[in-house]
């Protein structure tokens, strides 16, 4: 039987929000198949490869730069401070979210990052939600996008956007349901004693 094996990278920033990295990259990495295959590699990345410090002071040391990267199946792009304040407006990372999706099979944001994907031209025509305290600001911001509020995550397919913070988590559930099936998803969520009691399916909005 053919092995399920997808490559996740995880993009990182000064100022980024901890749980929205954090929480994916717990999902992905934990997930684990019945016969103990570990379907998802997870790696970090960051514009220089350098060490940034997220939200609160916490320092990570990134596995790539964007001029190292491996190709990927699954991109997430994080939010937080650094993602709505100052990476919005580095023209060099969001040309390279823009490349990325020529290149990925799911591009997926958590929190702001989904003002990332909208500054790349990726949301264009498309649904997307984000953190409740930004949806505003992506409307105004963003008027071709069709901004959906009170809901975890948006499944547009090959995109996929999440809502505030712990939001990403329900949306990792989400693809790991997509990719290979719920009981592997209730299985990784009984692992991280983590409650899914919320649709893992594809939600019509």
């Amino acid at each position: 039987m053919e092995e399920n094996n997808w490559k996740v990278g995880i993009l990182l920033f000064d100022e980024v929000e901890l749980l929205d990295f954090a929480g994916p990259f717990e999902v992905f990495s934990v997930t684990t198949e019945k016969n103990g295959h570990k379907p998802f590699d997870v790696c970090t990345v960051s514009q220089k490869g350098i060490m940034i410090t997220a939200r609160n002071g916490l320092k990570v040391q990134p596995d790539y730069s964007i001029d190292d990267f491996p190709k990927v199946d699954i991109l997430v792009v994080p939010g937080g401070l650094g993602a709505r304040e100052y990476e919005i407006h580095n023209d060099i990372l969001i040309n390279w979210i823009k490349e990325q999706m020529k290149q990925v099979k799911i591009m997926t944001s958590v929190c702001t990052g989904a003002l990332l994907l909208a500054k790349a031209g990726l949301l264009e025509g498309k649904k997307a939600t984000t953190h409740w305290a930004s949806i505003e600001r992506f409307r105004n911001e963003f008027p071709y996008v069709d901004v959906k509020e009170n809901i975890k995550f948006v499944d547009e397919g090959n995109i996929v956007t999440s809502g505030g913070i712990s939001a990403g988590i329900n949306m990792s559930f989400h693809i790991i349901t997509r990719l290979l099936g719920i009981e592997i998803a209730q299985r990784t969520a009984k692992i991280m004693e983590y409650d899914i009691n919320f649709p893992l399916h594809k939600v019509t909005i």
